[in-house]
């Protein structure tokens, strides 16, 4: 048996065995697809296990992350530090071998996978993010950007439409740095493919303009490493059709959806290693040959990235002012110090908030230069063009401003990648009604603790004539209950401002900057107070407000001239606007009580959208004006004026508590 047969069926059994003690897990896809994985590690990554940030090593992504003992198994064979130890506690606490795999969790991991087919787009965005800086960093004489991505995925990953999404922009991009091997075995949980799935996948990729290609025997180590050679030479994107048996080996469940997603059971898993030549009484075996074997190739990869720190140093005197452009670009700290820039702060005139961010990135996306990102076709109306920085394209790589057409999750998930890839602080865009389409991305950036910045606009009833369809009710409530997830509704151009700068200084969450369509009114209060989420804007005469309303957004004025109303009706209130209520609740407790002190129980909370949370700072005692259904077709301001949200009714409710 050769040493790469012997090491594919190491990989195999040593997944087997992990799902086997766990009780628990997905053998089926390790074992038919163990060939290419190991084709991808072993003679065509890049990669090196002594430093897995290496810049320029090649990616790795398993879209079918439950299929996660082989990823893990990969990593233990490698030498990336996970030990047996680690795979016998396979799915258990506190473990580094979780059910699927996540991203700052496990060494060598990188992107967190499991919702089917986010990392056939995960894999779009770590190619785009390549193939920009290539474009921006390269010279003829010496490149320091020159890697590719490769994806792992299955038929449930092809199903999942974010798959057609990215895969179509992917063609459309020319990413020619993206291969992607298909594990084509033909069963789901529920049985054959065929039941709902018989669509010739290679001709769909070929429309896409994708290079296509298929390998009969998943098996055959050789065809399989010479298609991915085949793949790497051609200036397209890649799919290799790899034809395999769910549970090869395991005799008496492969090629069935048994082999899916359960162990194979003792006695099975005895016959499976007996037919790849192993002691059938040994667990969690690898033969010293293989750790010999991935020992000098990972030495050989060594190499390779010393000889790319050598071209990084020879960069670095030819090109200084580059090279310290690079370095900064890798930084998490900013370029600029944006809180002590006056002009940063400094805004005049009433707008609708969508153009008060776009006012503020126009200020800032020269300033923060690694600024890279775009919209689902909807620029023109989320206003998020930088000018003068270009646009990305299949002609020209250089440009800045990106167009993911209209492809909402398969765009924010491409921006997770983006910002795992490093170099970049990806901003994406679209119409918070469409958040929906997002949120499973978005959920996943929060896990990963992904600084991507959303901004969403048309934030509520306010959106009009449109009608339902397009007015977001409940999707503030439902990013809210995202952990991990930034939320924030500023109310005019200054907490704009304020919500840039959390968003560009926020290093362990994503942030969704929600925005209006309609014009606001710039108060002389607001600014950089806003920075802690919740703050007084007018306050009372007395040392205990005789009652509190707080509002977000555009319902902020609202409550700002109610105040003056109510003076005038012997009740001195005090005006809370509370943009971020996730950053609120950083900060201690002292401040927040100064806000909202326990005493006052007499709270109203104002907002043109589900009521859902609110109850949380207005108490059993308080109430909450909000949209209790859905909203209508009609312009904003009958609608404002139908639901409540004026002053005089802001007034009646405040006066009824």
């Amino acid at each position: 048996m050769s040493i790469e047969q012997t090491s594919i069926n190491a990989i195999r059994l040593l997944a087997a065995d992990a799902v086997q003690k766990a009780n628990s897990g997905h053998p089926g896809l390790p074992l038919g697809a163990a060939p290419a994985a190991y084709a991808v590690w072993a003679k065509h990554m890049k990669h090196n296990p002594q430093n897995p940030e290496w810049r320029d090593r090649d990616r790795f992504v398993l879209s079918a992350g439950h299929g996660s003992s082989l990823l893990y198994s990969l990593l233990h064979v490698f030498g990336y530090g996970l030990t047996i130890a680690d795979m016998q506690q396979f799915r258990q606490w506190n473990s580094l071998t979780p059910g699927h795999p996540e991203y700052r969790h496990t060494k060598g991991v990188e992107v967190t996978t499991g919702p089917l087919g986010q990392g056939i787009a995960n894999a779009v965005g770590f190619a785009w993010a390549e193939k920009y800086l290539a474009a921006k960093f390269n010279k003829a004489d010496c490149e320091i950007v020159n890697h590719y991505t490769y994806a792992l995925c299955g038929d449930g990953c092809l199903m999942e439409g974010i798959s057609a999404e990215a895969a179509s922009l992917a063609g459309t991009l020319g990413l020619g740095k993206l291969v992607l091997l298909y594990d084509s075995n033909n069963i789901t949980i529920e049985g054959a493919t065929s039941i709902a799935f018989r669509e010739d996948v290679l001709k769909r990729f070929e429309a896409y303009g994708w290079h296509t290609q298929r390998v009969e025997n998943g098996n055959c180590f050789d065809a399989i490493s010479e298609a991915i050679d085949a793949a790497k030479a051609d200036d397209r994107p890649s799919i290799i059709e790899v034809r395999s048996t769910i549970g090869f080996g395991a005799p008496n469940k492969q090629g069935k959806a048994a082999a899916h997603g359960e162990p194979l059971g003792a006695d099975e898993l005895k016959l499976t290693k007996q037919a790849f030549g192993f002691d059938p009484e040994k667990s969690f075996f690898v033969p010293d040959e293989v750790y010999a074997d991935v020992n000098d190739k990972m030495a050989a990869n060594a190499e390779k990235e010393a000889a790319w720190d050598a071209a990084v140093a020879d960069y670095a005197k030819k090109y200084p002012a580059d090279y310290a452009e690079f370095e900064s670009w890798f930084s998490s700290e900013l370029p600029v110090d944006l809180l002590n820039d006056e002009d940063f702060w400094t805004y005049e005139g009433n707008l609708a908030t969508r153009v008060s961010s776009e006012v503020v990135l126009n200020k800032i996306c020269n300033k923060v230069p690694n600024l890279f990102g775009g919209s689902a076709d909807l620029a023109p109306s989320t206003k998020t063009l930088m000018k003068g920085r270009g646009d990305f394209g299949p002609e020209d790589a250089t440009g800045a401003n990106l167009h993911f057409g209209i492809r909402e999750h398969a765009m924010t998930a491409i921006a997770n990648a983006m910002a795992l890839h490093g170099g970049l602080r990806p901003y994406i865009a679209g119409f918070f009604v469409f958040s929906d389409y997002m949120k499973p991305a978005i959920r996943l950036a929060a896990l990963m603790k992904l600084p991507i910045i959303n901004i969403m606009t048309h934030d509520s009833i306010g959106v009009g004539e449109d009608g339902p369809t397009h007015q977001p009710v409940e999707h503030l409530a439902a990013l809210r209950s995202i952990p991990n997830c930034t939320v924030i509704r500023p109310c005019d151009t200054n907490e704009t401002a304020a919500a840039w700068y959390l968003a560009l200084t926020r290093t362990d969450s994503p942030t969704s900057i929600v925005l209006s369509r309609q014009n606001l009114t710039l108060l002389p209060e607001t600014g950089k107070n806003a920075l802690k989420g919740g703050y007084i804007l007018k306050d009372s005469a007395k040392p205990v407000p005789d009652m509190i309303l707080m509002a977000t957004g555009s319902e902020v004025e609202l409550i700002y001239k109610a105040k003056d109303v109510l003076l005038e009706k012997g009740i001195d209130a005090r005006v809370v606007s509370m943009p971020s209520w996730e950053v609120f609740e950083e900060q201690c407790c002292e401040y927040k009580e100064s806000v909202l002190p326990k005493a006052v129980r007499k709270r109203l909370a104002v907002e043109a959208l589900s009521p859902f949370g609110w109850h949380k700072y207005v108490g059993l005692d308080g109430k909450v004006l909000a949209v209790n259904g859905f909203g209508a077709s009609a312009p904003a301001g009958e609608l404002f004026k139908s639901f409540g949200f004026t002053v005089d009714n802001v007034v009646a409710e405040a006066m009824a508590l």
